[in-house]
């Protein structure tokens, strides 16, 4: 479905066009990305994983709170349209991967799929890259641990059953918001918060330990959501639960903005951006993890300790690092983590 274009001004643009009459309508395009790398390190205390594998830049899920969108800046693209309509494949993602995996410095850590956008958003139908990867993961039996939208991450059972089963693997989808009808208007490519909720049922079917983000969450528009979400992915299977509050950094809080304006009203959106901004002390973004507990508000507090007394009341797990030694090995070698060549 074509769409308007519209992007806010980037910082990293020296110009701005501004139409005479309606912008143009504007289709996805698929462009290839020639990285010569793949792995991608994290250096922020608060972000819970070191690496991270991205095969794709954009993201047709469209989310509009979504913080990858200001990445998109930085190739010369607007957070706006652009964002959802100008997706980046890196095509050579699994070969990458591999000569990664095969450098004596590699010490076999937990790769997140992905730390921007979807892994497996619609376009990993046709182009399998993140299967591909997991494919090398597999074989080298490096730990994954992937947080997903869609239910196309069960076409990958047959590669993460056994990653599982060697305690290599963490799965997780994200459904910040459970009402269709709202979830439609702010996550307008995304599947369905009832997909997610079946893809949750059907790993959990396959012995797989799953987990559900509710994240972001939004002040005023997802907050009251907090308990239905947790208990309609327990029934679903879901041993797992967290919860992150939203963060609209640079041309993000425009794009919002815009996206819930025309969903909501200006009214409301108004209120939610207020909210955003009281429980980070005045701004739109913030640490995931703050250092006060409290340095929030009372507001952000009420709905931690919703959030406490759901997970308990449910029966849901903490969350437990992997302990022990990395499975992780070079296929044919021998090599093994902490034994040498």
């Amino acid at each position: 479905m074509a769409r308007s274009l519209w992007n806010p001004r980037s910082p990293f643009q020296s110009t701005e066009v501004d139409w005479e009459g309606p912008p143009p309508d504007v289709r996805l395009q698929v462009l290839e990305d020639d990285a010569r790398t793949i792995l991608t390190e994290n250096r922020f205390p608060d972000i819970p994983f070191r690496w991270g594998v991205n095969p794709y830049r954009g993201c047709t899920h469209a989310c509009a709170y979504c913080y990858a969108r200001r990445h998109h800046e930085f190739l010369g693209f607007g957070a706006g349209t652009d964002f959802e309509t100008r997706v980046l494949v890196k095509k050579r993602a699994p070969e990458l991967l591999e000569t990664a995996f095969r450098k004596r410095s590699w010490k076999g850590e937990t790769v997140a799929f992905s730390g921007a956008t979807d892994c497996y958003q619609p376009l990993e139908r046709r182009y399998r890259l993140t299967r591909g990867c997991l494919e090398v993961c597999a074989r080298f039996r490096n730990p994954v641990g992937i947080i997903t939208r869609s239910p196309l991450i069960t076409r990958d059972l047959d590669l993460l059953v056994p990653l599982h089963a060697r305690g290599a693997l963490s799965v997780a989808l994200s459904l910040p918001i459970l009402d269709p009808t709202l979830c439609r208007a702010i996550e307008p490519g995304a599947p369905t918060p009832s997909q997610r909720l079946t893809a949750i049922r059907a790993l959990t079917e396959a012995g797989i330990d799953v987990g559900v983000s509710i994240a972001p969450v939004i002040p005023g528009l997802n907050d009251r959501q907090v308990p239905e979400i947790l208990r309609a992915s327990r029934e679903a299977g879901a041993k797992h639960a967290w919860m992150g509050l939203v963060r609209l950094a640079g041309n993000v809080a425009h794009v919002f903005a815009e996206r819930a304006t025309h969903a909501l009203g200006a009214e409301h959106t108004a209120s939610i951006l207020r909210r955003i901004q009281v429980a980070h002390g005045g701004q739109l973004t913030g640490p995931m993890r703050p250092k006060e507990p409290d340095a929030r508000g009372a507001a952000w507090g009420a709905t931690r300790r919703l959030f406490d007394v759901w997970h308990a009341r449910l029966g849901f797990e903490a969350r437990t690092e992997r302990t022990g030694p990395s499975p992780f090995r070079v296929p044919g070698t021998g090599r093994q983590l902490g034994l040498g060549w």
